[in-house]
Order: structure tokens, then sequence, then C-alpha cells
């Protein structure tokens, strides 16, 4: 019988007199899934991006005011001291305002964990030169420290 269709043909419904589809439970049991996904793919890149507030910190006490100490230095005489910390880059301290020629830098940026550098001169871990570290996530002087020395 070729060419001939049978009139009248309807695609067999399933039990209960319903068309083929997708339930309202399976549809909320898929976006379920997608969500639970989505989750764990957020908190891999939170992990992903904790790690870069340790690697700012590094950079920063590495070398963000290594040119400004220097031009201090150059300037002054010597290292800001230990009192004077790293204000001294942005407004003259009172012993040294004749030769201080700044300010350095524009401002003291605080630390990824919004806690203020810390700055030592004589530098406890570089005797010949000064300290500078952040106190890092935990913020207490410990063994995270971040710091110019490492």
């Amino acid at each position: 019988m070729k060419g001939k269709h049978r009139i009248g043909y309807r695609r067999p419904q399933s039990k209960g007199g319903r068309h083929d589809g997708f339930s309202l439970i399976e549809i909320l049991i898929v976006l379920a899934l997608i969500a639970l996904l989505a989750g764990v793919v957020v908190t891999n890149f939170t992990g992903i991006f904790a790690g870069g507030q340790e690697s700012t910190a590094k950079i920063f006490v590495d070398s963000a005011v290594d040119a400004p100490i220097l031009k201090y230095r150059i300037d002054t005489g010597s290292f800001p001291t230990t009192a004077e910390g790293l204000t001294a880059l942005l407004k003259p301290p009172g012993n040294k305002a004749a030769k201080w020629k700044g300010p350095y830098i524009d401002s003291l940026p605080d630390d990824p964990w919004g806690n203020p550098y810390k700055y030592r001169y004589p530098g406890s871990k570089n005797p010949d030169k000064y300290d500078l570290y952040s106190l890092g996530e935990d913020g207490t002087e410990s063994a995270d420290d971040i710091g110019n020395w490492e």
C-alpha cells in the first residue's frame, strides 16, 4: 500500500489521557540540580579569589612602596622610624620637615582584609632595611603574616 496514508492518525497518548511531556516535578528537579551545580561552581571561585588577597598583599609589601620610601630616604637622609611609620610618606614628621619634599604617596591603602599595613624600622626580619607587612587574614601577628622578607 504504497503512498497511502492513514487518515486521522494521532499520536498515542500516555495513561490517563495526558500528552507526553515534562511534569512540573521533573522540571523542578532539573532546576534544583542546576542550582546545586551553580552553588558548587561559585564556591570553587570563592576559593580561587581568596588566594588573590594574599597575592595582592605580597605585591604591595614587596614593591608598591619601595620607590616612595627610597625617595623619602634620599630627601631626609634616613628611612621613617617605626614611630613615624608610613604616614611620614604623607605628611612631614616634625624633626624632618625642612628636608621633607613629599607627599611621596597619595594615600595609605589598607591590606585586602581591611587592616593597615605594618611598618618597622630597623626591621627585625630585614635588619639593614625596613619590615613592611600585613597581618594576614587573622589580623594578628603570627606565622601567616605577609611581609617583604619572604
